[in-house]
């Protein structure tokens, strides 16, 4: 007999080859348990923290970090001790929460290269169709409205800085204080009509950077810095709530995943499905929640079909979920899955189960592991008990069938996400894995990875590039490689060699959008534009952003300066929220002579990120030809603070200061110049600032 889809029973047979092991199924009836009568009707809050460990927070036994308002929360409510995600990264496992579906059901596997359809409806979707007003704020780009999760929700608040140079790991996120910011008026605003309230803080992600007074605080702890910051910044969403001054809410607080903070070689997560990545924390708070600890499995799954039956809703058959507030539905047990490393870079695939306290890890090297007696995971049992692990095996979920269609990356895509350290990339269509490409025989090659972006990061680009270049050439048919690499030639002024380096993968046959974007990019910083506008007009045919705007600067690098207007109108048409359009837009009727237009698009673009340096020159520039010094001045001085390299800024400054008889500021200015502005080029300009330093008395 065919399985229902989403059903995940287990067998008899198989039950009593494992020892009663769990099943996954049980979902709710057509409308499904009413296990929180006084619920029916209330506000709904979901809170997710990004990357939060189940062991990190007071409630659940952490004696350092400060949660006091999450611990008050999880004292008048209910904690489910024994709580699991089915993915370690963040839209899959969020698309997991919010459709109440596994991974292989809704479809989404990844961070990169899936979008949720349309036809799936989400908790937005129910309780919109119920009279709820729908509202989200999340804290970064890996819930980006273009992945899908959007539908359904009046308000999709996904306003994090854009623009600013992802291609050098500047994290396109948002502090939790912020998204709160954003919040609080829209919840307020719709108080006395049925409100569901989603926000997604990005905080305790790495790189670990705690705020004041957490960073001195937690100085030797920043990970627990950032999870206390967290509760802080919750204050004024959840506090109201617990004190009775709002109406009655359910409120739910869990992560997507956890971290795995150096434990079985993983630093941060993606790469494996151990307890500290895949185990999180969940509290449920409000009317009809029974207070206590619950040592129940609990599942994301889950939290849909408990959300709805608490408010009063019929919960679907489709779901593979029960309501957590159910009586107790024994034999439950949990699909997982990490693929991330096997989508992007053609290692095996991790699937896995967790049931009756075992943990099954389905890889060429599999793994068994009692998470009862050995929460560590640190005794493998797969050899003395492959009876259990077999059967375990056998009912992998059918449905996860590998591989998973994965579609096209755009390269604006690619290099966000991997500006937050997850790995983006095309695989071949291998069908089979053997040991070597077990990821824990690929460890080092990870960390070797992330040593790279480390390196970078700190500013030790030959360190960095040596690491990079250990890379290519352990694995030639690997994009990561090439691209860190190229990236960090070129920063070192080296974009002959960066530029070798990008079309020897493409020889290769290693060209992702993202890597031949990167080598567009280099082309056209080395002023070989027409080469430029070869390798990036096949990618600007499909309308990706980060595309179309390289395109357009390579074109006016061309002399093109109409087709590259209308280029970077198309993306603008395309993507009307991305600054960086409007500021190639201003570059570009610059060059035209076109000054009203070039300072109109770069305020645009700063209106929409405050914190562009290349739109604070390039509009001192037009500043300067419009109004004077004293405006241009400021605009330069602006962008210098943002980015100590814009030396056609110093420069600038330099030789305006100097003119208007500001000869400290122009000193200043020269000084940096002079002291840090790349030979190769500007070998001109730096004999001139020292002729003026000479005039100046410098």
């Amino acid at each position: 007999m065919r399985r229902r889809p989403g059903a995940l029973a287990l067998a008899a047979a198989s039950l009593a080859a494992a020892g009663a092991l769990a099943g996954l199924s049980g979902a709710a009836g057509p409308t499904g348990p009413r296990g929180a009568r006084g619920a029916q009707g209330a506000d709904v809050v979901l809170v997710t923290i990004d990357t939060l460990r189940w062991d990190a927070v007071g409630f659940d036994g952490n004696r350092r970090v400060e949660t006091p308002l999450l611990d008050r929360l999880a004292a008048g409510g209910r904690v489910f001790t024994d709580a699991h995600a089915h993915n370690v990264v963040t839209l899959p496992s969020h698309t997991n929460i919010l459709t109440g579906l596994y991974p292989y059901q809704h479809g989404v596997r990844d961070n990169s290269g899936f979008v949720l359809a349309k036809s799936v409806p989400t908790l937005a979707t129910y309780l919109r169709r119920a009279g709820y007003a729908t509202g989200a704020f999340v804290g970064a780009y890996p819930l980006d409205r273009s992945f899908g999760l959007g539908r359904d929700f009046d308000v999709y608040d996904d306003r994090y800085p854009r623009g600013t140079s992802p291609d050098e790991f500047v994290i396109a996120e948002r502090r939790g204080d912020q998204v709160i910011a954003a919040a609080l008026p829209w919840w307020n605003a719709r108080r006395g009509h049925k409100r569901f309230l989603w926000v997604h803080l990005y905080d305790p992600h790495a790189a670990y950077e705690p705020p004041e007074p957490f960073a001195s605080r937690f100085k030797d702890a920043p990970y627990l810095g950032e999870v206390s910051a967290v509760d802080a910044f919750l204050k004024p969403l959840l506090a109201p709530l617990l004190a009775g001054r709002e109406p009655p809410a359910l409120v739910v607080v869990t992560a997507d995943h956890g971290e795995a903070l150096g434990e079985h070689g993983e630093l941060t997560h993606g790469l494996f499905a151990y307890e500290p990545t895949l185990k999180v924390p969940l509290a449920l708070w409000g009317p009809g929640v029974p207070a206590g600890r619950d040592p129940r499995p609990a599942r994301h799954v889950d939290l849909c079909p408990t959300i709805l039956a608490a408010v009063g809703l019929p919960v679907p058959r489709s779901l593979p979920g029960r309501s957590l507030l159910a009586p107790p539905d024994a034999g439950l047990g949990s699909y997982f899955e990490s693929l991330s490393t096997s989508l992007n870079r053609g290692w095996a695939p991790l699937r896995g189960l967790v049931a009756r306290g075992r943990k099954f890890i389905a890889l060429p090297l599999p793994e068994l592991y009692d998470l009862a007696a050995d929460p560590r995971e640190q005794r493998n049992l797969f050899d003395q008990d492959r009876r259990l692990a077999q059967a375990m095996a056998r009912e992998l979920p059918a449905e996860s069938v590998w591989p998973p269609r994965k579609g096209g990356t755009s390269a604006e895509a690619a290099a966000r996400l991997r500006s937050l350290g997850y790995a983006v990339g095309a695989a071949g269509g291998k069908a089979a894995w053997g040991p070597e490409d077990d990821p824990k025989r690929l460890i080092a090659l990870d960390h070797a990875l992330q040593q790279v972006v480390d390196a970078y990061s700190r500013g030790r680009y030959e360190e960095a590039a040596r690491l990079a270049r250990a890379v290519v050439k352990e694995r030639p048919d690997l994009a990561e490689g090439y691209e860190h690499l190229a990236l960090t030639l070129s920063r070192l002024e080296r974009q002959s060699e960066a530029i070798s380096v990008l079309q020897g993968a493409v020889a290769r046959g290693v060209a992702p959008p993202s890597l031949r974007l990167q080598l567009g990019l280099a082309l056209s910083e080395a002023g070989r534009a027409k080469e430029a506008v070869a390798v990036l007009e096949p990618l600007g045919k499909g309308g990706d952003a980060a595309a179309l705007d390289a395109l357009g600067i390579a074109l006016s690098d061309a002399g093109r300066h109409a087709d590259a207007v209308a280029v970077l109108e198309r993306a603008a048409e395309n993507d009307p929220a991305n600054p960086k359009t409007y500021e190639n837009l201003g570059v570009v009727e610059l060059r035209r002579e076109r000054l009203a237009a070039a300072r109109r698009n770069l305020e645009k673009a700063l209106a929409l990120n405050d914190r562009l340096p290349i739109s604070w020159n390039t509009l001192g520039v037009a500043l300067y030809r419009l109004e004077g010094p004293a405006p241009a001045l400021a605009a330069w001085e602006k962008a210098v603070g943002l980015d100590p390299r814009q030396y056609d800024a110093l420069f600038n400054i330099g030789l305006v200061a100097a003119q208007a008889g500001r000869r400290d500021q122009a000193r200043r200015a020269l000084e940096r110049f002079v002291a840090a502005a790349p030979r190769e080029r500007f070998g001109d300009d730096l004999a001139k600032a020292r002729a003026m330093l000479a005039e100046l008395g410098g």
